[in-house]
């Protein structure tokens, strides 16, 4: 029994619930003796109980209310008594602010130096509520924008200079406004989860957009003049000719971003606007995937695992640009690679680095490409090669003729689907034979968003919508969800995405179809019939999942 006065222990608390276990508290505590981490985060780790079940413990522990930081958005006065370095390093997000009582959430209310840093507040008083501490997480990085301040400077910077002086603005690396804001743009890419950066002049202003979970978001909106100063601070950065404005130009820098590395790919073209930019962003500190991780069903998985495992032939994984085929080609390569075997691979550019496999990059100005490469390869005595992809004729007939002489290959392709990229391969030049002799596998993915779990609300679905799931073979279902939008996916509904595959295995059948000049439909019914489950079958099963939605599918799948 507790003492009057003495504060109830967690593990008390969370067992008194029926949450978990008196074994799984004794075994966390035996772990937190050992690491010296808190319980609950312990218990959290193990899997034990959800973050939020374990938060409303906490608050019933220590006498405080709790707050949904999915629902609820900071007001702009309370963020500014906090500055941004106060509120991080203490785990505090300052929500609002009322007759001079500021409320404030907070992940650990037990902490004696989070109550200290409170009391330094300029305010009368604080109110504490508590959250998860990955909802405090995403609020800091989602309201305190590096953005904004910059955004301010930098209007107020070309509003001030007059004509002449934005024609001839210096391409001047120690200009401080551009540094900082090649910086802070980059930065809150990082904490926005966005893959790519796009500075897009157009007629009267230069728009800045982040591509976020496949979608782009418009994410600034700067002074048209602000454009090839900026270009030329990205272009200085990789190492890229700031003269020459008039040719696409390709490059590469490395950054700290939060104190995590990062690699960013540069690609430049020029408009009729001027000269636009697009910034992929490599994240170093980013786990690799292992094949039985990228969310392929049972059935898909299985039929995949038994094609990657075979001792020689080339394997595809096709798509567009953004799929997710150089993610499944590493998660392959990691299933496969063992001690005995020699790994190489040919790739443009690096993007994990495995300690065990030997690694090229493309370098365009020794005259390494993916076919010259490809062929430096084979005089290594190589076991499986990957090639990082399949862009025209010369580097097809070699990656073919590798599986034909007892490697196994593998490579991405651009090309709609599974059979589609067959029919590819024949385009850019090598006999259908060949294909059909040369090919063990093919699998075809896309991503889709998935729906947001904080604001998930049932929906009814359009005729049309319902036609389409019906049309893909989705199984009954009357109730269908998506996102109402919240603080956690930016209003969209939507947070981070899901693979959807197709798996064909070139059989002695689908190769009689390719050779005798069958249609890309013939060849997709033989191989379904085969057992293939296409990737409209299997988008409209994560609908009935309730994963994803049946517009979003739509969207994104190729549905011929």
């Amino acid at each position: 029994m507790i003492a009057a006065g003495e504060r109830a222990r967690l593990g008390d608390v969370l067992v008194a619930e029926n949450l978990i276990t008196p074994e799984q508290v004794a075994a966390a505590l035996n772990l937190q003796q050992a690491s010296g981490r808190q319980l609950g985060s312990i218990l959290v780790d193990q899997g034990v109980i959800d973050p939020r079940v374990l938060t409303r413990a906490l608050a019933a522990q220590l006498g405080l209310p709790t707050i949904d930081l999915r629902r609820e958005r900071p007001t702009e006065d309370a963020i500014a008594i906090v500055d941004e370095a106060t509120a991080r390093r203490y785990q505090i997000v300052p929500m609002r602010i009322l007759d001079d009582v500021l409320d404030v959430a907070i992940a650990d209310g037990s902490d004696p130096e989070v109550r200290a840093a409170l009391e330094t507040l300029p305010v009368r008083a604080v109110n504490l509520y508590l959250a998860p501490a990955g909802d405090v997480r995403f609020a800091l990085d989602t309201h305190y924008r590096v953005l904004s301040s910059v955004d301010d400077s930098v209007r107020q910077i070309w509003a001030d200079a007059s004509p002449a002086e934005q024609d001839d603005a210096p391409t001047n690396v120690g200009d401080a406004p551009i540094i900082q804001l090649v910086n802070k743009l980059v930065a809150q890419a990082m904490r926005d989860r966005a893959s790519d950066v796009h500075i897009e002049p157009t007629e009267g202003r230069l728009r800045i957009r982040y591509r976020i979970d496949g979608a782009l978001r418009e994410v600034l909106s700067l002074p048209v003049s602000v454009g090839p100063e900026l270009v030329s601070r990205i272009k200085i950065m990789a190492e890229m000719d700031i003269v020459e404005r008039r040719r696409p130009q390709d490059g590469q820098f490395q950054m700290q971003v939060d104190g995590v590395g990062l690699d960013v790919r540069v690609a430049t073209a020029a408009t009729i606007w001027g000269e636009t930019a697009v910034l992929r962003l490599l994240d170093k500190s980013r786990s690799m995937k292992r094949l039985s991780e990228l969310g392929m069903p049972d059935e898909t998985y299985d039929r995949y695992v038994s094609i990657v495992h075979k001792p020689y032939g080339m394997l595809v994984c096709s798509g567009p640009t953004g799929s997710g085929k150089t993610t499944t080609l590493y998660a392959t390569l990691a299933e496969i690679s063992r001690s005995e075997l020699n790994v190489m691979t040919i790739e443009d550019p690096v993007e994990y680095v495995f300690p065990a496999v030997n690694q090229m990059q493309i370098n365009l100005q020794a005259d390494v490409t993916f076919a010259s490469g490809l062929k430096s390869i084979l005089r290594q005595d190589p076991d499986v090669i990957l090639v990082g992809e399949i862009r025209d004729h010369e580097t097809a007939t070699i990656a073919v003729q590798s599986a034909l002489t007892g490697h196994l290959v593998m490579s991405s392709l651009h090309a709609t689907d599974a059979s589609a990229a067959l029919y590819r391969l024949v385009d850019m030049g090598i006999e259908p034979f060949v294909v059909a002799s040369s090919l063990v596998g093919v699998v075809g993915q896309r991503l889709v968003r998935r729906v947001c779990e904080a604001c998930a609300m049932p929906y009814t679905p359009t005729d049309a919508e319902l036609t389409w799931y019906a049309h893909l073979g989705g199984r009954e279902k009357h109730d269908f969800i998506r996102g109402a939008g919240c603080n956690f996916c930016l209003d969209t509904g939507f947070r981070e995405r899901v693979g959807v595959y197709e798996v064909l295995e070139v059989s002695e059948e689908v190769g009689k179809v390719l050779m005798q000049g069958g249609g890309q439909r013939e060849l997709r019914e033989v191989a379904s019939g085969q057992g293939m489950r296409t990737m409209g079958h299997e988008a409209m099963t994560l609908v009935a999942n309730d994963i994803t939605t049946i517009d979003e599918v739509i969207r994104n799948v190729y549905l011929a």
